[in-house]
């Protein structure tokens, strides 16, 4: 953003400080009408013809846009990924370990990565692993929606699930 003597157009659209338009006038004169004030000509949008410049505090303008910023990054939610895996023969209770563990990060905001690695002759049964999948699914159903189904992809297979929203 450009300000005072850093604007390089010859006729400027001002607008003063209350928000009204002061017509299209000289930079000399636009400058002085903002010194007048002992304020700054400030540039806010170069790219139309005639350049659009307002008089205003220039300080006081950039403390609240980094106000705004603050407010708005302090107000934003990261969601996260957490990962739970599953065994293909798991028990019952650890099964149901691992759902509780699963409603608790949904319930917190967070997305699911669930996954089953397949070893040695568990690679020729990926039914019993989508079983336990889908099983999974449907435990966490209350809490989630399953935002990507289970596939194998190599050794893994994978199943993402995401919180539910509350509307």
């Amino acid at each position: 953003m450009t300000i005072n003597e850093d604007i390089r157009e010859k006729e400027v659209r001002v607008i003063d400080t209350d928000g009204s338009q002061l017509g299209i006038l000289k930079i000399e004169d636009a400058l002085n009408a903002a010194y007048a004030k002992d304020l700054d000509l400030v540039c806010l949008s170069p790219n139309t013809t005639p350049v659009v410049c307002k008089i205003m505090d220039y300080g006081k303008y950039r403390f609240e846009q980094t106000k705004r910023e603050k407010e708005a990054r302090k107000n934003q939610k990261v969601i996260e990924l957490k990962e739970i895996r599953l065994g293909l023969s798991i028990d019952t209770h650890d099964f149901e370990t691992k759902g509780n563990h699963a409603k608790r990060f949904l319930q917190d905001g967070n997305k699911v990565k669930v996954s089953i690695r397949f070893r040695g002759r568990e690679m020729g049964h990926p039914e019993i692993g989508l079983d336990t999948m889908n099983r999974f699914a449907e435990y966490c159903s209350d809490f989630s929606v399953v935002e990507k189904p289970a596939k194998m992809e190599g050794r893994n297979m994978l199943m993402f699930l995401a919180p539910k929203t509350s509307k």
